[in-house]
């Protein structure tokens, strides 16, 4: 049972009582002295199947045929109410005793059930079934081969509690193995969909890089073309090194077009230019627009930084700004970019919202983006609540684009 740990063994206790308790039911008056033995035999039979159910099905089978062969009885009471003519009464009270084999009496039938019960729980199906047909055959044989068992007509009876035990078991068993797999495909979903998660991002991330890096490729190219030029008379060993690096800029170009122009088609139609913090004031002038209380600072001397580093600081501080709107709605944020020497650093921060907001369902694309960004330029990218109940995204951006490169695993 799920739940508690004190409840995690409540079925077994059960299981114990009711074998206890369907153990001890022959010993009354009449009884024939086999029978609370075979009774407390099955009992015991009955807990084994807890751990060993296959097993304690045959023991409960070898039972069962020793109790028919043996005609180990007790006398089961009934009441009758003749009508009878005399002068004081007209209805009396007979007493009929019927003598009844164990195996075939309410306790006998009540513990058989409960050990194909816990077998049924344990098997296949199939095998379940196959442990029915083969208790019925038994069964049936018995009273049909063995004379003694011929005085219990509660042999019929026992067949369809046999048969409701395994279809119960088999009907618990099934419910469980479908809860079981439902959710060892949830987790399979929940991984799936954190890696398709993780691949549209890199993806997102390298459409976006793409035309950064064919720039370079295209100045590379061009310059390689020019510098001929330049130089009178320029030996044939210099123009054959840069129609070289000419021509091998030229194919890395082509190969990039061909490999990320798949990427690019997901696309919608047309070039927009990639956004750098050039930028950053209108898209602060948006979030002021939208009704929030921005504070923005910046520290340091502005400088043109590589495009990698730009683009990929103008899309942390907007997503940092929209996770700010959509889960601290009201609350004031504050965004400060510093410049330093050989980074730049950003914080956006947000103080706690005014009223509890519900959380979103699924998982965002926020925090895995910016990880993403950072981590590509060899950067950090630290994320948690502030001691006010706020939120806080700091990020170290080196500009040294050699050196972020050989950081990125």
């Amino acid at each position: 049972m799920a739940g508690p740990r004190w409840s995690s063994r409540l079925p077994h206790v059960l299981v114990i009582l009711y074998a206890l308790v369907m153990g001890t039911f022959p010993n009354a008056a009449g009884v024939d002295p086999t029978v609370p033995l075979l009774a407390m035999v099955q009992a015991a039979i009955l807990m084994i199947a807890m751990s060993y159910p296959l097993p304690a099905w045959w023991a409960s089978i070898v039972v069962m045929v020793i109790g028919a062969r043996s005609g180990a009885t007790y006398l089961q009471q009934s009441l009758s109410f003749p009508w009878m003519v005399n002068s004081s009464t007209s209805v009396m009270s007979v007493v009929h005793a019927s003598p009844v084999t164990f195996p075939w009496t309410g306790s006998g039938i009540a513990l058989q059930a409960g050990v194909l019960f816990l077998l049924a729980l344990r098997v296949r199906p199939r095998v379940a079934a196959a442990s029915l047909a083969i208790t019925t055959l038994v069964g049936v044989g018995c009273v049909v081969f063995l004379p003694k068992a011929n005085w219990s007509g509660d042999a019929v009876l026992a067949l369809p509690a046999y048969a409701v035990a395994v279809l119960v078991g088999v009907g618990v068993r099934l419910l469980r193995t479908t809860r079981t797999r439902l959710e060892a495909q949830e987790e399979l979903t929940a991984e799936e969909r954190a890696r398709r998660t993780l691949l549209e991002e890199r993806s997102r991330i390298a459409r976006e890089l793409h035309d950064v890096v064919a720039h370079h490729m295209s100045v590379i190219s061009i310059q390689a073309q020019v510098a001929p030029h330049l130089v009178d008379n320029p030996p044939d060993e210099l123009k054959e090194n840069l129609a070289g690096i000419r021509g091998n800029a030229v194919a890395a170009l082509t190969e990039l077009r061909r490999i990320l122009g798949v990427l690019r088609a997901q696309d919608a139609p047309g070039d927009a230019p990639q956004p750098t913090l050039d930028r950053l004031d209108d898209l602060l002038a948006n979030v002021r627009a939208a009704g929030v209380e921005l504070t923005a600072e910046t520290t340091g001397e502005p400088r043109p930084l590589s495009p990698g580093v730009e683009l990929s600081a103008f899309r942390i501080v907007q997503e940092a700004l929209s996770n700010a709107m959509r889960h601290a709605p009201g609350a004031p944020v504050t965004v400060q970019l510093g410049y330093r020497p050989a980074a730049v650093t950003i914080r956006v921060a947000n103080a706690a919202p005014a009223a509890a907001v519900p959380r979103s369902p699924g998982a965002g694309h926020g925090l895995l983006g910016m990880r993403e960004r950072a981590a590509m330029l060899g950067g950090d990218l630290v994320t948690g609540p502030t001691p006010d109940g706020g939120y806080e995204v700091s990020v170290f951006l080196p500009v040294d684009s050699q050196k972020g490169i050989e950081a990125t695993p």
